[in-house]
């Protein structure tokens, strides 16, 4: 698993002064794009054909979470992986409660040619550190 210490904004907030659902993509996204910072090609034209996708996106919201100074912890592991499908599970949570739950279905995309791509070996070995157990 792969725990992403984030930092609430002030602006995620809604009118009912809590953060808003939707920006709870905002912080999967953000805690599986650093997870994958070490998986990914720093070259940008490599990057681009070894992009992954989001084909769905389900979240269980199960408490308020209010805006705090503290950071809250975005836990990212690999439910499944094989060919171009990467299935991801996440928890937001803090020491004390756990503010949602989700899953998302990707696809490894090339960018270049706008089509799905089988993963690498390397990106597989990679995934497999975060294969939950």
């Amino acid at each position: 698993m792969y725990t992403y210490p984030l930092a609430l904004r002030w602006a995620d907030s809604d009118s009912y002064g809590h953060v808003n659902n939707s920006i709870f993509l905002t912080y999967l996204e953000e805690a599986r794009t650093r997870m994958f910072q070490d998986m990914l090609p720093t070259d940008e034209i490599e990057r681009r054909r070894h992009a992954f996708v989001v084909k769905q996106a389900l979240v269980d919201y199960q408490a308020p979470l209010v805006y705090r100074e503290e950071p809250i912890s975005v836990d990212v592991w690999v439910i499944g992986c094989r060919g171009a499908r990467l299935d991801l599970g996440y928890t937001i949570r803090d020491a004390e409660s756990t503010y949602a739950s989700a899953t998302t279905k990707m696809a490894a995309f090339d960018l270049k040619t706008n089509s799905v791509r089988r993963m690498t070996d390397g990106e597989l070995a990679f995934l497999a550190r975060y294969t939950e157990s």
